[in-house]
């Protein structure tokens, strides 16, 4: 991958904004501190830099030398009649063979707070991380060169990263109030994909696709190297990241009218983001991810402060032990009803408890107790065997006590005896996970999170 004159911009490309990005940020994937956090951006008239760009919006384009000067001439009268703040629009092609960077450099040329920049590979997502690692502007945002969002959005969309509200924010087609335009087809692709990344990723963000899109600019320096795609399935990987590592995306219904000539292969995007969907699954199922280094630090929103008298955490872990305790003894019953049929209880019992132990204790390492990562799993999973050893002796006891005192009791009066065991061993479960398993561990002094 290249750019020509790393990210050229053409005379005036500063115009209303300073600088073209070429430094690249030094601390870029250095440093795995916690993020700072979110403040409110100064006013421009406070700024140390009044003419610095608040705000990049990256274009990506390729073969587009139809469509791009109207596109352009559009967005920057939008931005110079109601954005408050300075900007910079960014023309990001794609590799084109028809005359699109000749267009691109005439924009640059013309226009102040426009540049354009070459990149000799395809890919969106290329383009974006390409431009946004590069770029010194404190808001980082994209949108399609067809212009099918209403430009009305964009500072709705922008608005809650500069005030400090929020780390990303997407326009959604699929929001309630949002108002869109496009064939059939098109609509059962998108909701059925959304649905996919639901399902799978647990997703709980309403529209991966659109394009229309910002994040802060500290956030995509930890984020995007650790996003591996490079075409379309890009928005989906960051988003999909940025909210299990539990960053807050901020989302804005869009009006939106779909283009007609559009160049996308519908079938060919849907199996690479199946495919990424996959990828990623496996990944966050492995703990693969570093995403504690997108941590923002504790109290930063003001759900996270502790409350008095309770240890900072517990009442978090207390609700997902509780969770995951419900769906592991649902799990459990439904392995020791099936074991049953083939075994005796105590067999049944033992293996049904096995099974469902591990799955606990993966899913309180990561869910509960916030341990991401694969550092110290297998240690992890050892000590909660040793948890699942007392548990075991609790239920086991239980039902060899029934049988000597019932002889030939009923299935449903040994689940309702497994039930009040399992309750008991619930409680110390939590009590060694919490103490022994996964011990608080000491909050850094300020000085340590930077």
């Amino acid at each position: 991958m290249t750019t020509d004159s790393s990210l050229r911009s053409g005379p005036g490309a500063t115009g209303r904004s300073s600088g073209d990005g070429a430094e690249h940020r030094a601390e870029h994937g250095a440093g795995h501190g916690l993020l700072p956090v979110r403040e409110h951006l100064p006013a421009r008239k406070e700024a140390a830099a009044p003419d610095a760009p608040v705000l990049d919006v990256v274009v990506p384009v390729y073969n587009e030398e139809k469509d791009l000067r109207t596109c352009v001439l559009r967005l920057h009268g939008h931005l110079a009649r109601t954005f408050p703040y300075p900007f910079r629009i960014t023309v990001a092609d794609n590799a084109s063979t028809d005359s699109t960077p000749a267009v691109a450099a005439a924009l640059a040329a013309e226009l102040p707070g426009v540049r354009s920049v070459r990149l000799e590979e395809k890919g969106r997502g290329r383009a974006l991380r390409t431009v946004w690692a590069a770029s010194d502007a404190p808001v980082l945002a994209y949108m399609d060169v067809d212009l099918s969002t209403d430009l009305n959005a964009l500072l709705p969309l922008v608005a809650p990263l500069i005030s400090g509200h929020s780390d990303l924010a997407i326009g959604s087609r699929l929001a309630r109030s949002s108002r869109v335009v496009r064939g059939p087809k098109r609509e059962f692709i998108s909701r059925a994909y959304n649905l996919i990344l639901r399902s799978s990723l647990a997703a709980g963000f309403s529209d991966a696709q659109c394009g229309f899109k910002a994040i802060r600019r500290e956030v995509a320096e930890r984020l995007l190297p650790m996003v591996e795609d490079s075409g379309w399935f890009f928005d989906t990987e960051l988003l999909v990241l940025a909210e299990r590592a539990g960053l807050r995306i901020h989302e804005v219904p869009v009006d939106w009218v779909d283009d007609p000539d559009s160049t996308v292969h519908i079938v060919r995007t849907a199996t690479d983001d199946l495919k990424g969907v996959w990828r990623v699954g496996r990944a966050l199922a492995v703990g693969a991810l570093p995403l504690d280094r997108l941590a923002r630090p504790f109290g930063d929103d003001p759900r996270d402060r502790a409350l008095t008298g309770v240890p900072r955490g517990l009442a978090r872990q207390l609700v997902g032990f509780c969770v995951v305790g419900v769906l592991s003894t649902l799990f459990y019953l439904a392995l020791y009803s099936l074991f049953r049929l083939g075994v005796g209880p105590q067999i049944a019992n033992g293996g049904a408890l096995l099974v469902s132990a591990v799955a606990n204790t993966a899913a309180n390492r990561r869910l509960t107790f916030g341990v991401r990562g694969r550092g110290g799993a297998v240690r992890h999973q050892a000590q909660g065997l040793v948890v699942f050893a007392i548990g075991l002796a609790l239920t086991s006891g239980s039902l060899a006590a029934l049988g000597a005192a019932s002889g030939s009791p009923s299935h449903s009066t040994e689940l309702a005896v497994l039930i009040t065991a399992n309750l008991a061993a619930t409680v110390l479960r939590f009590l060694l996970l919490r103490a022994w398993v996964f011990p608080a561990r000491a909050c850094p002094e300020p000085e340590d999170l930077r």
